[in-house]
C-alpha cells in the first residue's frame, strides 16, 4: 500500500518531539506491510467517516482513511489518558 501524507499531517508531524518523530516513521512502515501489525492496535476510530486510529506509542495516535491501495494520513496527536 502506498502512503499518502496531508499536508495538515505533515505541519502536525512537525510540532511533535523528535522522538515520537522516529518512531511513527517506524510505524508507519509497519502500516505500509501490514494494517494488523500487533504494535499498531490499528481499528476504526470513526465508521461513519472511515478514519483509522493507529498507535505510535502510548501517547500518540496517528488517523487515517483507507482509499483504493493508499492510506491517507490525516492527523497526529497525543492520545488522552
Amino acid at each position: 500500500m502506498r502512503i499518502h501524507y496531508t499536508p495538515l499531517f505533515k505541519e502536525r508531524l512537525q510540532e511533535c518531539p523528535r522522538e515520537i518523530g522516529k518512531k511513527f516513521h517506524k510505524q508507519v512502515l509497519y502500516l505500509s506491510r501490514n494494517l494488523r501489525h500487533p504494535s499498531l492496535h490499528a481499528k476504526k476510530y470513526s465508521e461513519a467517516q472511515g478514519i483509522w486510529q493507529a498507535r505510535i506509542d502510548r501517547n500518540y495516535r496517528f488517523y487515517f482513511l483507507i482509499e483504493k491501495s493508499a492510506y491517507i494520513l490525516l492527523d497526529v496527536r497525543s492520545h488522552p489518558k
